[in-house]
């Protein structure tokens, strides 16, 4: 059975989580719009993927949040727009995006291991496995060319 508990700072970081997730849905969307040129396709791609992946965890964080009694954020953080849209200045943002949420994700688990909570304890360390990994990647991306 679920866990149920009116912990507000596991509901607020859930909350904040969810957030963050959901600003990544516009972000990512933002920045598939705004790639041109030769490389369009498979970056465009590759940004609306992502979107698509922040949209599932915005989902499982939801569900979390309402299977442990809160309710989800209906407002998302305003998304910052540096106005370059280089594919070097989007991969940048999404790099600060990823980490953002690598922190959130690791503070997540943090907070249920101290609560004893194991099953939210392994989403949150599965989320950090899996940003920790997109992380890895845009930075990878970012190396220049040889």
């Amino acid at each position: 059975m679920e866990k149920s508990y009116n912990n507000k700072e596991v509901l607020d970081l859930l909350g904040e989580i969810y957030k963050k997730e959901i600003a990544g849905v516009n972000r990512y969307l933002h920045f598939s719009f705004m790639i041109m040129g030769y490389n369009r396709i498979p970056i465009q791609k590759w940004f609306r993927e992502n979107a698509q992946e922040a949209m599932e965890h915005a989902i499982e964080i939801g569900e979390k949040i309402t299977s442990c009694g809160g309710h989800p954020p209906i407002a998302s953080p305003q998304v910052e727009e540096m106005g370059d849209h280089s594919i070097q200045q989007l991969l940048e943002e999404s790099l600060k995006g990823e980490e953002d949420a690598v922190a959130l994700y690791k503070e997540l688990a943090s907070l249920a291991e101290k609560i004893q909570d194991i099953p939210l304890e392994e989403m949150a360390r599965n989320f950090v496995k899996i940003e920790v990994e997109h992380v890895d990647e845009v930075r990878k991306m970012l190396v220049k060319s040889r």
